[in-house]
């Protein structure tokens, strides 16, 4: 059949605020490599938004249709290949993507109970050119579907017409990645620019390391191969020419970025588009775990726009051992921390709370050394078990003893055309044989603090001046975790609401959430963001736009309360000072008259400069008597954040999603000498 008529899907939900904001780069691919081995035998389009899809499919039904199968649009692709198929019972339903199980059992169930006729695993183009070569043989559309199904095709696996599912695996992968045309500079992607959605960058493919609860942990992606340099380059200089004005971020969907000798002249080149047009403001990266000099020496040209991600997962050896991370040196991440420092550079680590063997002491532990490392951002993570993990495997899942819940994965659902509502849920981990329910909500709780005191840019001068006199981060906020009936009543209120939607977002199965959420009253509390939401950055927005001052100061209360008990003399002017500066930082950061609301303080101490120096006294900085500082927002800073929430809203929601879009750095007040 000439043209093929092909639809590519890799689908966001964008409900209540856009869930995932990235380009479709992975169908863009797949449509780039099709397009030029096939050019006009094969007619493609692109869909990343749901409602452009279903009003597609209302008006027209292609030959084929493809979805990217993730966590994230598992349940919406399902929906929308019945739908397709209702539409066109003789096309052909294809899958392909990392959200796929790992043994073989596993897999047959997995293709038999979902409505999709083929499924390619691993990398999608090799797989997918074979499906399009063989249905450009085809010559009736009536029997399309019958003759697509006879036999199995190499690259993928297939559910032939008589019931059976036929493997054809290949452990073939495209080596010199050029040979698949760039969709960005082909225009594949042009329709992407639209303000919304955020340009994607692929510079390699592949993971050497093996974790478990990784869907990259598998051996058939150990061997990393790369796009060439000049190919990135031009990538490059294209979106940053396409991009509209009110877009500053660029992602990397590298897994391990930083580590390869080629990563430095890729920061290099952002950095030159940088200087020329002032995009990217952010660039999101997921650094490299190991060689770590490496990585600080990329990352760094790159300067405050990033951030070096110094994951850990655990720093408890065992644990380690348990998921295969043995081949990853999280030490000497950590002990980097204080070297990017100095250099200027951001960093970030992630925890996982729930993996095998963990107990409520070592998490803790973790979460100790980490604090001690003095990252900018942590974020401590309940653990998914993910389709394609080892980790999901029936033999980990009983060696393990896993206690796990289902819920919705945050702002994921829709209300279809023909009036289903469609959720992504998850299933997490919750308890083990080693950590207790209760123990895992009690450390969820911490994990908000942890979150709202490091992500919070004035705190790091409380915790300098906390660490003169030998006072640990980790004992202030577990002192705060213990006497949460010492704060404020909004402040209580925020954190009890918090702990009892950790509670009440967790069920016992999916299809329990499935059927409760089809009840319109109950539909209404998602939309209304009362539910479906990700809690720790949901809380986190509204501790930010609603009670930061109560949280700064339940902060504050308690390290006097630690300092008192130490004994600490004659601390009253520098502790002063510095409360002074964190409450004028975080001051009525998302508020309509934020730039009209600047608050002013009598200062003793130059705060500014004496973080820049290690180790040094704030005793060792004066400022001359009656010297008053202000806090502002620049105009820049309000039109940046202005410009996000116009894309994603301007309410408890998309605020949950700015915080953790754009670059935290350019949030907060500065202060300013009158």
């Amino acid at each position: 059949m000439k043209p093929l008529k092909i639809f590519l899907c890799d689908l966001t939900y964008d409900t209540t605020t856009l869930s995932t904001e990235a380009f479709p780069l992975n169908i863009g691919y797949i449509a780039s490599y099709t397009k030029q081995l096939f050019g006009d035998d094969v007619e493609i389009s692109l869909f990343k938004y749901i409602e452009k899809l279903e009003n597609a499919l209302e008006t027209s039904t292609p030959d084929i249709i493809g979805f990217s199968n993730y966590a994230w649009n598992r349940n919406i692709s399902t929906e929308m290949s019945k739908i397709f198929l209702q539409k066109n019972p003789n096309g052909l339903v294809v899958w392909g993507g990392p959200n796929f199980p790992q043994d073989y059992p596993s897999q047959i169930n997995f293709v038999k109970k979902l409505p999709l006729d083929i499924y390619v695993p691993i990398e999608g183009e090799f797989g997918f050119s074979n499906i399009v070569r063989k249905a450009l043989n085809i010559k009736s559309k009536e029997k399309f579907r019958n003759e697509m199904l006879t036999e199995a095709i190499p690259g993928c696996i297939s559910k032939l017409n008589d019931g059976k599912i036929e493997t054809l695996f290949s452990n073939d992968r495209l080596k010199n990645l050029d040979e698949i045309q760039s969709p960005y500079l082909t225009g594949i992607l042009d329709e992407f620019f639209d303000g919304r959605l955020s340009p994607m960058l692929q510079t390699n493919r592949g993971c050497p390391f093996s974790c478990t609860f990784c869907v990259d942990g598998s051996t058939t992606v150990s061997q990393v191969n790369q796009f060439s340099t000049s190919r990135v380059d031009d990538e490059l200089q294209y979106i940053s020419k396409k991009v509209t004005s009110n877009m500053h971020s660029l992602l990397i969907s590298d897994l391990n970025f930083g580590m390869y000798p080629k990563d430095q002249e890729v920061c290099s080149s952002i950095q030159n588009i940088q200087n020329e047009t002032n995009f990217p403001r952010y660039v999101k990266v997921t650094s490299g775990k190991n060689r770590p000099d490496k990585i600080s020496e990329a990352i760094k040209k790159l300067g405050d726009t990033t951030s070096m991600t110094l994951s850990v997962q655990s720093l408890n050896q065992q644990v380690l051992a348990n998921i295969k991370r043995h081949n990853i040196s999280s030490e000497k991440l950590i002990a980097l921390s204080p070297t990017l420092r100095e250099q200027g550079l951001q960093t970030v680590s992630e925890i996982i709370l729930g993996l095998p063997g963990e107990t409520y002491e070592t998490i803790l532990d973790t979460i100790r050394d980490i604090l001690r490392a003095n990252i900018d951002e942590i974020y401590i993570y309940t653990m998914m078990l993910l389709d394609g993990s080892e980790l999901n495997t029936p033999k980990e899942r009983n060696k393990w003893n896993f206690n796990t819940k289902f819920r919705i994965l945050p702002r994921d659902f829709v209300k279809l055309k023909n009036g289903k509502v469609v959720l992504e849920i998850e299933e997490v981990v919750v308890g083990s044989n080693t950590l207790s329910f209760d123990e895992y909500v009690e450390v969820r709780l911490l994990a908000l603090m942890v979150l709202i005191t490091q992500i919070t840019p004035s705190f790091q001068a409380l915790f300098k001046f906390m660490k003169q006199y030998e006072i640990e981060t980790f004992d202030l906020l577990f002192k705060m975790l213990k006497n949460i009936h010492l704060a404020t009543p909004n402040l209580q209120k925020l954190f009890n609401d918090f702990k009892q939607s950790t509670i009440e977002e967790l069920w016992n199965s999916k299809e329990e959430i499935e059927t409760f959420y089809q009840d319109p009253k109950e539909y209404q509390k998602l939309l209304d963001g009362n539910a479906g939401q990700n809690l720790l950055f949901y809380y986190h927005a509204s501790c930010v736009s609603e009670c930061m001052i109560d949280f700064t100061n339940f902060v504050l209360e308690t390290t006097s309360d630690l300092l008192e008990e130490k004994n600490i003399p004659n601390y009253q002017d520098e502790f002063s000072s510095i409360s002074e500066y964190c409450l004028g930082i975080c001051h009525n950061i998302f508020g309509d008259d934020r730039m009209e609301t600047n608050p002013e303080f009598p200062i003793k101490y130059d705060i500014v400069n004496w973080l820049k120096i290690k180790d040094t006294s704030l005793k060792s900085f004066p400022f001359p008597e009656n010297t008053r500082v202000t806090y502002k927002l620049t105009s820049e800073q309000f039109k940046e954040l202005q410009d996000y929430l116009s894309i994603y809203g301007n309410n408890k929601v998309g605020r949950s999603q700015v915080i953790k879009i754009m670059n935290t750095k350019f949030l907060w007040r500065t202060p300013i000498i009158i």
